[in-house]
């Protein structure tokens, strides 16, 4: 069955395992835009960031400048508990599939918290304790991130409260359970233990909250709490460049069968997962020495890059956060109810959106729950693999490419991430299986809402 020799698991070694994370953003032809305080409109600074972020972790939010960054030993020795991660030949796939392609997937899901989220949680926690802080917060959606984090925070010993996601903390409970038996704290948001979760249930007492909502808690909750600070799955710098070692992971063992990616695929909510997944194969683009082609997927529900506006836009519901040049829905937009699929936060990485907006990123596709459920099933049945909803985005635009390549004999090599497992989302397999699973398109009149709250800054590009 291997062709070329090829095992269906390509495992690296520890000393094979990168010592180093990879910052594409030295390497960008134009950097992404600052981040700006929203009191002077100035670009923030590190004295902006030290209040609520770890100060090694402002540190790397605003490095343009180094191309690689040390992994500190003991993140190091974490990591060997679940790293390397497999990267792994779709054989089974390929021959449902009848596709001359050849598929590899990176599977992030072999450790506990079932994701990719704790390669960034384990060095967020890290710094935190090395400052010898008290604990963090955060939020959390589908739950991956804040399950990750409870981890780091148990490992280190520090206080971890997560504020999760109203509709997310009702459909998955044992997420819940999980961060909780971390000795996390979990409160639904918006909540009545922040000034910001009250405003929010005074103007909308209904509403099923957002990432968003969740964020403006978590940082109110950091700035007004001694020997606190705040923490982010995704979205930013920082996290892209922890998440990188994914990608400096699977192509070290793509090149030690000779392999390298035409096409290389991801879910897109924040963007840590695909940023983390692309970036080393980015960094060969930007030098012109390849040209993969690199797709972002998101779901139609949430189409921030596809939909969305490229605009400086708040980070957050309540708009206490600083401002952020991406594609945006609007920081007050709130995905629908029966939206299963995570990727819900209402804005993009600003390193993936510069990269869209110049072209390097190369296409954004935005694809119904309903095909992305069916994607997850047949990966299910014929790889072995339950995979998390998320993950199923990239799944179903990685079937679909090897579909195209069966249609025209092109032996397109193939790479797309698998973030994690779900069997904490069976609440939304159920939904599939059952065929009660819907898809919602946000109207155009869906979309002007989250548009009309995007600020308007005369003589800001």
């Amino acid at each position: 069955m291997a062709e070329k020799n090829i095992p269906y698991k390509i495992h690296l070694t520890e000393e094979e395992m990168p010592r180093a994370w990879y910052n594409v953003r030295a390497d960008m032809k134009t950097d992404h835009r600052p981040i700006l305080n929203p009191g002077t409109l100035k670009p923030v600074t590190a004295d902006d960031l030290r209040p609520v972020f770890c100060d090694e972790l402002v540190s790397q939010e605003l490095n343009d400048r180094d191309r690689f960054i040390e992994i500190p030993g003991p993140v190091l020795d974490f990591y060997r508990m679940y790293r390397p991660s497999p990267l792994v030949r779709a054989y089974f796939l390929e021959k449902e599939l009848k596709t001359p392609a050849k598929i590899y997937y990176k599977y992030e899901g072999g450790n506990t918290s079932g994701s990719h989220k704790l390669n960034s949680a384990i060095a967020q926690a890290y710094y935190a304790k090395a400052q010898a802080l008290k604990g963090v917060t955060t939020e959390t959606g589908a739950g991956q991130w804040g399950t990750a984090l409870s981890m780091a925070c148990g490992y280190f010993g520090l206080d971890c409260r997560v504020f999760m996601v109203k509709v997310s903390a009702e459909q998955k409970p044992y997420r819940k359970a999980v961060m909780e038996t971390y000795g996390a704290t979990v409160t639904a948001s918006p909540s009545d233990t922040t000034q910001v979760g009250r405003k929010i249930l005074a103007e909308t007492p209904n509403t099923t909250g957002s990432l968003g909502c969740a964020i403006s808690e978590a940082v109110e909750a950091a700035v007004t709490s001694d020997g606190y600070r705040y923490v982010l799955g995704s979205v930013l710098n920082q996290v892209l460049i922890h998440q990188s070692i994914i990608g400096l992971e699977a192509k070290a063992a793509l090149s030690k069968y000779g392999e390298y990616p035409d096409v290389v695929i991801g879910c897109a909510g924040g963007g840590s997962n695909l940023g983390g997944l692309m970036a080393p194969f980015m960094a060969d683009k930007l030098a012109g020495s390849a040209s993969p082609r690199f797709i972002a997927v998101e779901p139609a529900s949430c189409p921030s890059l596809t939909r969305g506006r490229f605009a400086y836009d708040f980070c957050d519901t309540g708009k206490v956060t600083p401002l952020a040049k991406m594609y945006t829905l609007g920081s007050s937009f709130i995905p629908a109810s029966n939206h299963a699929g995570g990727l819900r936060y209402h804005g993009m990485s600003p390193i993936l959106s510069q990269l869209y907006h110049d072209g390097y990123l190369d296409e954004a596709r935005a694809v119904g729950q309903v095909s992305v459920f069916e994607a997850a099933g047949l990966f299910a049945r014929v790889e072995g693999l339950l995979p998390a909803p998320e993950s199923a985005h990239a799944i179903r635009v990685a079937i679909d490419e090897a579909r195209a390549c069966a249609e025209t004999g092109e032996a397109k090599t193939i790479l797309f991430g698998l973030t994690g497992t779900g069997y904490f989302d069976m609440a939304a397999y159920i939904q599939y299986n059952g065929g009660v699973m819907e898809d919602y398109i946000p109207t155009d009149e869906d979309l002007k809402r989250g548009f009309d709250g995007i600020p308007e800054l005369p003589g800001v590009e």
